[in-house]
């Protein structure tokens, strides 16, 4: 498992090896560390550790412990937003970290508001801030590793690679980089070099279960399921309740058509075989992606609700309206759009009755006129559509925002699409998102209509070989590319 960006998603690593406490003197290399408190120092370091390995769940009584100690211990409360596993406790704690961002060093005030500015989804100030963060600590490996992490969730693998290099020349023992490199060449199908990548990860650390499961992803992404599943299990060897790997094999069980199977493993460890929310959350939404594969719409939903109930029972609002936008996803695929814009605009009414910052409620505005504009083009409301996807595109273009950007090119070329403008549809899926298995398969749909059946099947292989796990988008599209494959282009070599 990768670290990602996005609201509870933002498993950001910390940047801090050096402690301020009092008037102690402080380390020029590493950013300081304020608390008033030795204990919670010592605390928030094993939590640390923990995330870093992406051992979230157990790294939670640390950070707890910290808070307990110090509450207004900043970057405890920073990283136990990442840990808490709600988006409720996520806001809590990073607001109360944003509180003290006067009261702490300049380093932890940049990733601070770094991290703030991640998940108000602004690029260009979270770029700002890690820039003045290295410049400032150019020594500090957790002060690099933020750039890296930051080129790499914008898709620039190849300069995310050059800054993890950076890292390890510095501190060659520490083994997030490899795992984060290992995912950056994946990303490039680089294989072999991820490959290497991984096995050192696994050098370093091979007591731990993210580094099996990070190459088992690996192998999934290749092919080899059974050897995958084989590589998940022993990273449940090393830790039973790494839910990750859990997800995994329930994932290659579907690439290997054992849906039931898939769903057995979810339900008995991931939904009836614990008591944690956030674990049981994503066993739903891991349940409602088998359903997707086999376009059993129906249940998809029903898994969702599921989800979006315990949601409900902590009134955890952003999750809620995460639950229900991924709801309206399978509406759509299932050519419902009344129902998807019905659920669609009750996420949006959630997010503006709530106390969600001013940022966080724009950006629900701004996904609702995407998808609305979606709907409106299903509804064959032509103009409507084109008229809410250029509103979209200029905001976008205005933010300098590459994520809305490459949303935009993508909405662009479905509005294309539907006007058998296949030429524009290509231009503009070639600036759309590349890891988004849904740019490949309409790129195949707009080969096809140009008649160029040779880059058309390219493009199905590739959707029907990407292998991403636990994506509800690429669930949708790849027994249909595969279908397409057995159907049209059987009779072809490859």
């Amino acid at each position: 498992m990768m670290k990602k960006s996005g609201l509870l998603l933002i498993a950001v690593l910390t940047v801090m090896t050096a402690l301020m406490v009092g008037c102690t003197k402080q380390s020029a290399e590493n950013v300081p560390i304020t608390t008033t408190s030795q204990e919670a120092r010592e605390a928030y370091l094993a939590g640390r550790d923990l995330q870093e390995k992406l051992r979230i769940v157990d790294s939670r009584p640390y950070f707890e412990q910290a808070l307990k100690l110090d509450p207004d211990f900043a970057m405890a409360h920073m990283e136990y937003a990442v840990a808490v596993g709600t988006n409720k406790g996520f806001f809590e704690h990073l607001n109360k970290a944003v509180a003290q961002v006067d009261k702490v060093s300049e380093g932890e005030r940049l990733m601070i508001l770094a991290f703030k500015a991640g998940s108000d989804n602004d690029q260009a100030s979270t770029q700002e801030y890690l820039q003045q963060l290295v410049e400032l600590h150019p020594n500090d490996p957790r002060a690099l590793i933020r750039l890296a992490n930051f080129y790499f969730g914008g898709q620039n693998y190849e300069r995310a690679i050059r800054f993890y290099v950076r890292v390890l020349e510095l501190d060659s023992t520490y083994s997030t980089p490899y795992n984060q490199m290992g995912y950056a060449y994946r990303a490039l199908s680089r294989f072999d070099a991820a490959e290497r990548a991984f096995k050192k990860y696994i050098e370093l650390i091979p007591d731990d279960p993210n580094p099996y499961d990070s190459y088992a992803e690996l192998l999934m992404k290749m092919g080899k399921y059974d050897e995958s599943i084989e590589m998940y299990e022993k990273a449940l060897a090393q830790n039973s309740e790494f839910n990750f790997s859990h997800i995994g094999i329930a994932t290659n069980l579907c690439f290997k058509d054992e849906y039931d199977k898939a769903r057995e493993r979810l339900q008995t460890h991931m939904v009836d075989g614990t008591t944690d929310v956030g674990a049981r959350r994503q066993g739903y939404n891991a349940i409602a992606v088998t359903y997707a594969y086999e376009r059993r719409f129906e249940e998809a939903i029903a898994a969702l609700h599921s989800q979006y109930e315990l949601a409900e029972e902590g009134w955890d609002v952003g999750a809620m309206a995460a639950d229900l936008t991924s709801m309206g996803g399978v509406f759509l695929e299932a050519g419902e759009p009344d129902k998807a814009r019905k659920v669609y605009k009750k996420a949006l009414k959630l997010i503006e009755n709530s106390e969600l910052s001013k940022p966080v409620k724009k950006n629900s505005e701004r996904l609702y006129q995407f998808l609305s504009s979606r709907i409106a083009l299903m509804k064959k409301d032509l103009a409507t559509a084109k008229a809410k996807a250029r509103a979209y595109q200029k905001e976008a273009q205005a933010l300098e925002n590459n994520g809305l950007i490459t949303n935009a090119h993508q909405l662009m070329a479905i509005i294309a699409l539907e006007e058998k403008m296949y030429g524009r549809a290509i231009e503009e899926l070639t600036r759309a998102d590349q890891q988004s298995p849904y740019t490949h398969f309409r790129m195949m749909l707009a080969y096809q209509g140009l008649n160029d059946h040779e880059r058309a099947k390219e493009m199905c292989v590739r959707v029907a070989e990407f292998n991403s796990v636990n994506s509800l988008s690429y669930a949708f599209v790849r027994n249909r590319a595969r279908e397409i494959l057995a159907t049209q282009y059987a009779d072809e070599t490859t």
